[in-house]
């Protein structure tokens, strides 16, 4: 490997996307194992020929050709299109909805989100505005959002 090179460089591009799959996508709220990944296809598809180190290998690229129902069940798993698999921009789009939605579950937004979901226009001017005063005193920057209630 030279040092423009990364490690994902290395490895097919199955390889490097089962992978990021694994590391950021949470089915059922959680991250999953090879072997917890390979029983719940195998129970949704007792036909599936699948294991734990298999599904390793794949996300090492010691192993490259999975069959064309291991991958549709994988991205059933995971909640994405098989094309995730093999289009850039499917997979772009994948992991950066991935990332937000990671972000909102991290920082508490999602619970805040959900309680302002359908409250008048002037009830979220009304909390907003409280948030800001909250950040201001926290030393935190101002936020400016197009989108803000007005």
């Amino acid at each position: 490997m030279t040092d423009t090179e990364t490690e994902a460089d290395d490895r097919p591009l199955l390889a490097t996307r089962l992978d990021d799959l694994f590391k950021t996508v949470r089915p059922k709220g959680r991250h999953w194992t090879n072997a917890e990944v390979a029983e719940e296809l195998k129970r949704a598809n007792p036909e599936l020929k699948v294991g734990g180190v298999y599904l390793s290998q794949l996300r090492t690229g010691k192993r490259s050709n999975p069959s064309p129902d291991l991958l549709a069940a994988l991205a059933r798993f995971f909640g994405v299109s098989v094309a995730y698999f093999f289009d850039d921009k499917v997979a772009e789009s994948v992991l950066s909805q991935v990332a937000a939605i990671e972000a909102l579950r991290q920082s508490g937004v999602r619970a805040v989100a959900m309680r302002a979901a359908g409250m008048k226009k002037e009830n979220l001017a009304a909390i907003t505005a409280i948030m800001d005063q909250y950040r201001q005193l926290q030393g935190l920057p101002p936020v400016t959002d197009s989108n803000d209630p007005e």
